[in-house]
């Protein structure tokens, strides 16, 4: 870890103290730093890195695109573009006909947001508290988490939901005896917000919140939601910047649950990192809509020639190694190994979520025990996630890690936990 000074500043940190990870290459699951450390990536970075590191194969399609064309207009009609939202629409559920580019993640979650309020002449917006949708300050006004709250007043119109915490029901219920009140929670609020111009544009959900402990909905959760929305006129927006593109073993984090949303936000995962590219893949019932009606929607970078060379190879690399099934796959694996933890720790492992290769230990421990287990595992050269706030230990290693290196980390995170606990 580097301690020296930086003349940029360092995301998400008070700047004095902050340091950072001098990655220098890497291949597959693991790369290494400028001390010569290889580390054991069981994060996907910051949950993009889907392919892994070193892929030639995404590699070279960007350089080949930078020698072909390298600049364009926005508005410009070239291979790369039209192969890349014709590659997402093949993996959208039928219906989806159009594809909008953005530069990551919250950028197409606020052109979702757009594309909603100007189709329905609403304004009101549905999310969670216990979401993350992104950094600019209309995707921020969206969350729910508390990295909100030193920007408001924001954005206005957003009414927020409880959660589907099914191992902390905000409603004091068990799952298996519930009657879903979250997803009654969402049907409440749009019933309350009102009907014709003043009701709900939009209900914005990821479909398993990742970045704040991967809380899995009972499947009907989904089905409720969008029989609400079709009902109150509503759009329903399937945040996916972090679950798409294989991370729950589906191409989509939605499809575990049989629901169709009208709307899909992508990004993270789009490029594989290689690039930087969002997109929001919009249903032809929406659509249909800005055939007669102005899209004023636009970006200065729209579906720049690098990001969709890096996002056709991605998504080409994934189908060709079968990475969506790999990720179904090491499903098993991984929720055994993380219950077993759980056994060999159980005053301190209180929960464990797994969905595909998305997981989640949270923990029982105090502030300053958590600083030490940080840094035991850093110690070890493991990149995992952490939500200080609950106590959470979030896993997304690269959909391309191999069985034995998943399950020799979470090995290595058992050896952490016993020198702290």
């Amino acid at each position: 870890m580097s301690e020296q000074s930086h003349p940029f500043f360092f995301t998400w940190s008070a700047q004095k103290g902050a340091k950072g990870l001098e990655i220098v290459d890497g291949q597959g699951a693991h790369f290494h730093t400028s001390d010569g450390a290889r580390w054991l990536d069981l994060a996907a970075l910051v949950y993009q890195a889907h392919l892994g590191h070193g892929e030639k194969r995404v590699v070279d399609a960007v350089v080949g695109q930078a020698q072909a064309l390298c600049l364009t207009l926005p508005s410009a009609v070239y291979p790369a573009k039209t192969k890349l939202a014709e590659l997402l629409l093949e993996l959208a559920p039928a219906g989806f006909s159009k594809v909008f580019f953005t530069l990551g993640g919250a950028e197409a979650n606020e052109n979702a947001v757009k594309i909603a309020r100007v189709f329905t002449g609403r304004h009101k917006m549905v999310s969670r508290y216990r979401s993350y949708h992104g950094a600019s300050l209309g995707a921020l006004s969206l969350t729910g988490d508390r990295r909100r709250l030193p920007f408001e007043p924001a954005v206005p119109g957003v009414c927020r939901a409880l959660d589907c915490y099914c191992d902390r029901c905000p409603f004091g219920q068990k799952l298996g005896e519930c009657h879903l009140e979250c997803a009654g929670h969402i049907e409440t609020i749009l019933e309350l917000e009102g009907s014709g111009n003043s009701g709900v544009a939009a209900v914005i959900l990821e479909s398993i919140p990742g970045a704040n402990g991967v809380m899995v909905p009972p499947k009907a959760y989904w089905q409720r939601v969008r029989e609400a929305c079709t009902k109150n006129g509503s759009l329903l927006i399937a945040d996916e910047v972090l679950t798409g593109f294989g991370r729950t073993g589906k191409c989509f984090g939605f499809e575990n649950f049989d629901v169709v949303p009208d709307l899909i936000t992508v990004g993270k995962a789009l490029t594989g990192g290689y690039g930087v590219l969002g997109a929001v893949l919009v249903h032809e019932r929406v659509a249909n809509y800005f055939d007669d009606h102005v899209l004023l929607n636009g970006l200065t970078h729209y579906a720049h020639p690098l990001g969709c060379a890096a996002g056709v190879a991605a998504i080409e690399v994934s189908l060709e190694d079968g990475l969506f099934t790999r990720a179904a796959e090491l499903e098993a694996p991984l929720r055994t190994a993380l219950l077993a933890l759980q056994s060999r720790f159980p005053e301190r492992v209180e929960f464990v979520r797994v969905i595909g290769l998305l997981a989640a230990l949270e923990l029982k421990t105090d502030e300053a025990e958590w600083g030490l287990l940080m840094g035991a595992i850093e110690g070890r050269h493991l990149l995992i996630h952490s939500v200080k706030a609950t106590r959470t230990v979030v896993l997304s290693p690269p959909l391309c890690i191999s069985e034995a290196d998943l399950l020799g980390g979470i090995e290595q995170l058992g050896n952490a936990f016993a020198e702290i606990f």
